[in-house]
Formats: structure tokens, sequence, C-alpha cells
């Protein structure tokens, strides 16, 4: 209400945007399709002083990582607002290609940071069906439709054009760290090799800006009658009542499997 009133000033407003799990272009995770309109809302509602990134994410699908880090970054240059990133447990991997979006990032003393890498993982059950004595058909139009089936033998060719693919995208978000983090970083060798640094040691690394926690740097930025607005998407109806589909549940071990690489 006071706000409405004239010749009142009102108190500053910080939009929170919450980015919690894996980056999954499969609709159960973080994708752009779900957070665009939440994003949207975020960067428009009202005059925000700021926008805070909550990020505790291992990571996932490098093109939806993209997409919502460049959306965010698109609505932060035309509406002129900062954007601050505060981690918690994990920004690795694509989460951290998420933290890039921000102007800012700090974390938690004990924060896993960086992990700026690709990753292709499957299995390989050709020797499983052979000893059941399942015999694998595959008929196809095009050398190449057929590459990394899992039920065949391994193809040096198709390993060789998959690292070629890991390579192009693993140099696509070295660029984009390089651009948004720009002199910040250190020169280690190690940067971009898919190790991580906790902590202070991000933080020395150049790939943090500090160590802190969002409401004490937003009190801290903004005073202490700061008022925080929190966005994220709206659960379905089933979820508000703990109800969960098959597919939930696997998403969910997905998701914990993901955490456990970093020992979370």
């Amino acid at each position: 209400m006071r706000r409405w009133i004239p010749f009142i000033k009102s108190h500053p407003t910080v939009a929170v945007i919450r980015l919690q799990g894996g980056i999954s272009n499969s609709g159960r995770g973080l994708d752009d399709v779900t957070l665009g309109p939440v994003i949207e809302r975020a960067f428009s509602r009202g005059k925000p002083a700021a926008v805070a990134l909550e990020i505790n994410s291992p990571g996932g699908s490098a093109v939806q990582s993209s997409l919502i880090a460049a959306r965010i970054r698109r609505l932060a240059a035309e509406k002129n607002i900062p954007v601050l990133a505060f981690v918690e447990d994990v920004a690795a991997s694509g989460g951290y290609w998420l933290a890039c979006a921000a102007d800012e990032i700090y974390v938690d003393r004990g924060s896993i940071v960086g992990s700026i890498g690709v990753i292709s993982a499957g299995f390989g059950l050709d020797d499983l069906i052979g000893r059941y004595g399942v015999d694998r058909r595959v008929h196809t139009a095009g050398k190449s439709k057929s590459m990394l089936d899992p039920f065949k033998p391994e193809n040096p060719d198709d390993v060789s054009r998959l690292k070629g693919w890991l390579e192009s995208l693993h140099a696509y978000f070295i660029d984009t760290v390089k651009a948004r983090r720009g002199r910040k970083l250190s020169d280690n060798p190690d940067l971009f090799s898919g190790e991580v640094w906790i902590g202070e040691a991000a933080v020395a690394e150049g790939l943090a800006d500090g160590i802190g926690h969002m409401v004490p740097e937003l009190k801290a930025r903004f005073g202490d009658k700061v008022s925080l607005r929190r966005y994220g998407p709206k659960k379905p109806l089933f979820a508000r009542f703990g109800a969960s589909l098959a597919s939930d549940v696997m998403a969910s071990i997905e998701e914990r499997a993901s955490f456990s690489r970093f020992g979370l």
C-alpha cells in the first residue's frame, strides 16, 4: 500500500528467483520453458532494486543453462537492473553457467563452485544381451543414425565424433565464463578442466566475488528495510498434496545422483 501513496518513499524491493536442482530439457528440472515466465515476472513486477538468484544446482543441459542465463542477461540489460547470485551447496557445471548470469557471485565458505566442463555418460549393454541370447537388429538409412547405440559394441569413429561435440560445447562454456567474469579470473590452467573449488578458494580463483549470504548482503546494500519478493514456478496440484508419479520419482533419483557427485 505504501508505494501507492504519493510523496511517501517506499522501501526498496529485491526480486528473488530460486534455481534449485538439476538443469534438464525433460520438463522435470530447471528449464527455460518453465522458468521463462518466472524470470519475466521477477524483472517486470514493480521496480526491483535488484534481482537475486538463489542457486543450488549441480548442472545439466548446456542448452537450457544457456537459454536461462541469456534470458536473465537480456532482461537485466533492458530493465537496467543489477543481478546478484548467491550460491548455496553447489553451483557446478550448468549451475555455474547460471551463476555467471549475475553481475556478482557470492558463496558460502562451504559452497562447491566450478566444474567448467562437459560430460556424456551412458552404459554398454552389448555383452549383457548377448549373454541372454538376444540379437540386436537395427536398420537405418544414413550411416550415422545408430551411432552410440548402447546395445552395440562401441565404434571408435562414433567416440571420436562425440568427443568433437563435447569439445565444441566446452569451448562455448569457456567463452561464456570468460565473457562474464573477464579479468576477475585467475590464470590457473585447471580453471576450465572440470575441477571444482570450495568457498574462499573459488573467490581466490575469480569464480566468485566474495563470501556472503543473501539477506545480510542485501541489507548491507539496500538497508534494513529492504523487502524480498520471491518468485518460482508453481507446483502441480498433485505435488502440493505430496503425490508423485513414477516419472517424478525417477527424476528425483537422477537429481540426487547429480548432487552425490559432489558429496551432497
